[in-house]
């Protein structure tokens, strides 16, 4: 029996509205459109809301340099990340603003209803204060002299010298950056949320599955060190709220930043857009809605104790789920304006198709926070040798046959009855790895099953039974297996691949496809003819886009050495590929365990490896050593694999990694072994 559809509140992070939308951004709104867009497919009702976070004293300075209202320019700034992030197919709900009358109501009632239950109280504090510019300088905008080391030039609450953390007090002949005059010590009123009250609250709610593992440690062990008091007001001048009953407080940025979520779905009903639900229905102490949030682990701390904290105090329901994910980094290297890899969205739309992205992102997102890399020579290989030359390649193979000589129709008939079972039954694993977020997985098992309908084809060569007019049954028979199996793959992969999805749904002549439909069957049916699904990438493209994203030409600038080894030069049967040893340094050599070994048909010196590499999943490897082995020996067998070579596309398929071995050839090829007790996965020094 179907499990009941849920209902899903969903929310990505709210980008700051000064600056645009980059790689950084689109990582987690992609991230959340996938899972939103699965849960869809699966027939759950889900709100994805996500907002500008539009206050705070940047915003009033930016502003102000530009000589435009605050308003309009966090407006400017909405608009047009509404439009980057839509471009990459995220389908918000609705994009809204943190400076709203819905986000000003809900921040003011949970300032009262926590207030009421005596969570928040002031206390003076001492601050510096900005004689010309008349205001109270975050720690930002103050420099000075270290108090630990002497260097000059360090921020108000950290050396980048030394390291050192400190008060902004401490710091020795401070200045403001805003107008380089020496501030004055003052004293302010202001307002506090008592996190230490919530402390028991918090250690249940951490500890309770709401958050990854790793979090989980990392915030009980905040916890153990005991919770200090939230400042949450900031003093005039301020773009935000002011506090209500106050003269000239605001609420500080990242008390209204989450409220902003709410506030959204508040917008959203008074329109008329969430779906029949109601406000209520999802932050009702008693609500038996889902409430997910996607974030980075920068914010960790915001969402985990100072969220929840807030929630429960002023009588709300808490989230049901905190996703948190890593950073990004470009071919192994921090993001950089310097070399190009510092890619905001507009940038990457002018040159390179926004799907190309949202498919490699899945393919190397997991459920933890580990960083992510996005090698650019991995991104084009990936793109070409999946999505074109396995999926696409699938429909293209088998439409012309059936319009051909068939008047472009599926036969009813199912040719393989087992294969058909397989691909119906990977889609069970294929979801449950979405609905964890483990999307790299996900991604595996699709190309998986694309791999054995390709090898299905191969077998079966329709190319060949065409000649024969009396094996056109046959043809229509293979053809039609082909496309069934397409359309399977087209469903697993409509969470990421959104507009493909529906070019393939014109092609095959169906409605929108729904999760249920890759278990049915096809048959006597029309198809459109074939238009190319996604075309190769091309590196030229991608090179044009990194130099479209220099800040400035740099060209006596030295390249970064990447992480990544480099791609072998072997791309046909029998060449050898060579490296040096400085790249043999920065090899990743893993302990992988040999699942299935087979042949490859029409190739004399190759076998096709299924390797178990533990954490980083299943890998097929293209080995030059048929002489040597018969495939029967080498199954359960420890291999050393090099696990961080790009995904190459051979004449035979592609082949990820490569497995290490040492002999003149021929026969005399020996295969290099882990040491005893070796696990799959298992780095190698």
């Amino acid at each position: 029996m179907a499990a009941a559809p849920r209902t899903l509140f969903v929310t990505s992070a709210l980008p700051y509205a000064s600056g645009d939308i980059h790689f950084g951004h689109l990582l987690e709104h992609i991230q959340t459109d996938i899972w939103v867009r699965f849960q869809k497919l699966k027939g759950h009702r889900v709100i994805y809301c996500c907002a500008d976070d539009s206050h705070g004293t940047p915003m009033m300075l930016t502003a102000e340099r530009l000589g435009e209202p605050a308003e309009a320019l966090v407006e400017r700034y909405r608009a047009a990340h509404a439009e980057d992030l839509a471009a990459f197919h995220v389908d918000h709900d609705i994009y809204y603003t943190t400076h709203s009358d819905e986000n000003r109501a809900c921040a003011e009632l949970i300032f009262q209803r926590c207030r009421d239950a005596g969570l928040i109280f002031t206390r003076e504090v001492s601050q510096y204060f900005d004689p010309a510019k008349g205001m109270f300088l975050a720690d930002r905008f103050l420099k000075g002299t270290c108090p630990r080391c002497d260097a000059e030039d360090q921020y108000g609450d950290n050396c980048e010298k030394c390291g050192a953390t400190y008060e902004a007090t401490e710091l020795k002949n401070p200045r403001s950056t805003l107008s380089e005059a020496t501030p004055e010590l003052r004293s302010s009123e202001h307002y506090f949320f008592d996190l230490g009250k919530q402390q028991a609250f918090l250690e249940g709610w951490t500890q309770k599955g709401t958050l990854q593992p790793e979090v989980a440690n990392k915030i009980k062990e905040w916890l153990g060190a005991g919770l200090r008091a939230w400042d949450i007001s900031r003093d005039a001048p301020y773009f935000g709220f002011q506090i209500p009953g106050s003269d000239n407080k605001y609420f500080y940025v990242w008390l209204d930043a989450p409220i902003g979520y709410m506030a959204a779905l508040k917008k959203l009903v008074a329109e008329g857009r969430s779906q029949g639900v109601s406000f209520e229905d999802i932050w009702a102490a008693d609500s038996t809605a889902e409430v997910h949030h996607f974030i980075g682990k920068d914010i960790v701390n915001f969402h985990t104790l100072f969220w929840p904290a807030m929630l429960e105090g002023a009588g709300f329901r808490t989230p049901t789920r905190i996703h948190t994910h890593g950073f990004l980094t470009v071919d192994g290297t921090k993001m950089s304006k310097s070399r190009g890899t510092f890619i905001n969205a507009s940038t990457y739309r002018e040159h390179l198709d926004p799907e190309y992205l949202r498919y490699y992102f899945a393919a190397k997102l997991g459920p933890n926070t580990d960083d992510i890399d996005l090698s650019l020579d991995d991104f084009v290989a990936r793109v070409n040798a999946d999505l074109v030359g396995k999926v696409v390649n699938i429909a293209s193979r088998c439409a012309g046959f059936l319009h051909k000589q068939h008047g472009g129709r599926l036969g009813a008939k199912i040719a393989d009855e087992a294969l058909w079972a397989e691909a119906q039954a990977a889609l069970g694993p294929i979801g449950e790895a979405f609905d964890s977020g483990e999307y790299a997985k996900a991604v595996r098992l699709i190309m998986a099953l694309a791999d054995r309908a390709n090898q299905y084809i191969d077998a079966e060569k329709p190319w060949v039974l065409a000649k024969d007019p009396d094996q056109a049954q046959a043809v229509q028979d293979v053809c039609t297996l082909g496309l069934n199996l397409f359309r399977v793959l087209m469903t697993a992969l409509k969470p990421a691949l959104p507009k493909m999805a529906e070019a393939a749904e014109a092609f095959l002549a169906v409605e929108p496809l729904t999760w249920e439909d890759g278990q049915r069957w096809l048959g006597d049916h029309p198809i459109k003819p074939f238009k190319p699904l996604k075309t190769r990438l091309e590196r030229k493209a991608v090179d044009a886009m990194v130099e479209a994203s220099k800040a400035a030409p740099a060209p006596e600038a030295k390249a970064s050495a990447a992480k990544a080894a480099p791609t072998p030069a072997a791309a046909q049967e029998g060449a050898e590929a060579f490296i040096t040893i400085d790249q043999f340094a920065a090899l990743d050599l893993r302990a992988a365990q040999v699942l299935k070994a087979e042949t490859v048909e029409g190739a004399d010196k190759l076998l096709r490896l299924t390797l178990d590499v533990g954490p980083l999943g299943q890998r097929q490897v293209l080995s030059g050593i048929r002489a040597a082995y018969e495939p029967s020996d080498l199954e359960g067998r420890f291999v050393v694999l090099l696990a961080n070579l790009a995904p190459r596309k051979m004449r035979f398929g592609v082949s990820e990694g490569m497995v290490l071995a040492a002999g003149p050839g021929g026969k005399d090829i020996f295969l290099l072994g882990p040491d005893r007790g070796a696990t799959p996965g298992m780095e190698i020094s």
